[in-house]
């Protein structure tokens, strides 16, 4: 039975591929060094280049239709049905800096779910996921207003570009945040 195997044209095929694969084949690539590394959503706040950390984002979205909330604070631009679940749309530019966010193609919903905090906050522009070495670290950033530097845990600089870490967690904490009805 096995010479039957043997001697069929198609195994004759598969052993000729299989040879010829070896003898191409490259070695395992070697890694020479082994270097930590950080991953976070790269976005846009104004001219502030920002990052959020991976777990902290569930999601990225165009701007959904919302519906307006009577006596929200002004940087809350209603709320958005999202797969079934209502959720409050925040303008971060207008929450963080006093400055609502220029609505436009580039407009990205960043969805949070932290701590049962769930909400899209509103950013001028996604650039997506970015990756940086521990070396990359700072304790630099440049000059941003008093309430940004509120929320960033770190910075990194990279190609000559410096990105804040934009801590989620801390913003979903904040009273201020949770506190969205106008007080009379």
């Amino acid at each position: 039975m096995a010479a039957a195997v043997e001697d069929n044209p198609l195994f004759e095929l598969l052993r000729d591929i299989e040879t010829r694969s070896r003898q191409k084949a490259l070695g395992i690539p070697q890694q020479l060094e082994v270097r930590d590394s950080w991953s976070g959503i790269s976005f846009r706040l104004g001219r502030i280049r920002l990052l959020a950390p991976f777990g902290e984002v569930s999601e990225l979205l165009t701007l959904p239709p919302l519906t307006r909330i009577p006596g929200a604070r002004p940087w809350v631009l209603g709320l958005a049905n999202i797969r079934g679940s209502l959720l409050p749309i925040l303008d971060m530019g207008n929450f963080i800096e006093g400055e609502a966010i220029d609505i436009n193609h580039r407009t990205r919903l960043m969805v949070i779910n932290i701590k049962g905090v769930a909400a899209g906050l509103v950013v001028d522009e996604v650039y997506g996921l970015r990756h940086f070495f521990d070396e990359e670290k700072t304790a630099f950033f440049p000059q941003t207003s008093q309430q940004m530097m509120h929320y960033l845990s770190g910075a990194y600089l990279q190609d000559g570009n410096y990105w804040g870490v934009f801590s989620l967690l801390r913003l979903s904490q904040d009273a201020r945040f949770r506190e969205v009805a106008v007080r009379k």
